[in-house]
């Protein structure tokens, strides 16, 4: 990632892009020329609905009964090894996009985010402290395995510890410079990892980076067993490799009828 001077704000279009409603927003965006506007549905979905809270409270309830499963059959929990993923994961970076957004620039180039990593104040995924306070307290190993820039390295760690998460460490705090399939075998050097969460399918399997989607589809159908049992996915409507994706529209005649 590479820093960029940021686009200037763009006042009234702004607020309506992030206020109004998806025809006011489709109305703003043809009248300033703002393509990143097709995100406003998506990020308002994650960062707002009741249901993105749901599944991710879902998530790490099943996370919890796994982790409880395994630990209950070791006789050292702390050869066991929790690896999760932090943004949209652990923690919510959705301010970010959403300020990237009504200035119209195009969050997913990510020459906004070093800046955030520094100075930003993400807050926590529902049920995420929770839940590795759990781990942490049955002695479980945790192990933060995250894009985000190792050069910048002392900035996740102020943010991980400020926002009160167990094992925060230069050693449990895995960053961006080699894959993360990497990293996850850095761990299970000496570890047994029993559960992986994250937001993108890369942070399960390294079958799933920089392939095409089609590819992915399958490999998720490859490996169902392990959805909710090794690997708890987390919902991100906010970003990710399907985000250009086009959309399969049924083909039939555009009918009307009032209820």
């Amino acid at each position: 990632m590479t820093k960029t001077r940021p686009i200037a704000a763009l006042g009234a279009c702004a607020a309506a892009l992030l206020l109004a409603g998806p025809l006011a927003a489709q109305e703003t965006a043809s009248a300033t020329d703002c393509p990143v506007t097709e995100f406003a549905m998506g990020l308002r979905f994650q960062q707002q609905s009741a249901e993105v809270r749901a599944l991710q409270r879902q998530a790490y309830n099943i996370a919890t009964m796994r982790l409880d499963a395994a630990v209950q059959g070791a006789a050292d929990p702390s050869k066991l090894a929790v690896v999760t993923d932090l943004d949209e994961t652990v923690i919510d970076n959705s301010a970010l996009l959403a300020r990237d957004l009504a200035n119209c620039h195009t969050y997913d180039a990510w020459d906004t985010w070093l800046p955030w990593e520094r100075d930003g104040n993400p807050t926590l995924i529902p049920g995420a402290k929770e839940f590795l306070d759990h781990a942490n307290g049955l002695g479980v190993t945790i192990r933060y395995i995250s894009d985000r820039a190792d050069e910048q390295k002392e900035h996740t760690l102020a943010t991980l510890t400020e926002l009160g998460l167990p094992q925060v460490s230069a050693e449990s705090v895995l960053l961006l410079g080699p894959p993360k399939v990497e990293r996850r075998d850095i761990v299970s050097q000496d570890h047994q990892i029993v559960l992986l969460l994250g937001d993108t399918l890369h942070d399960f399997d390294g079958r799933f980076r920089k392939t095409p989607l089609d590819e992915q589809k399958a490999t998720v159908d490859q490996e169902a067993a392990k959805w909710g049992a090794e690997w708890i996915v987390f919902p991100n409507a906010g970003y990710g490799t399907w985000s250009e994706a086009q959309l399969t529209a049924w083909d039939a005649e555009t009918v009307i009828e009032e209820w």
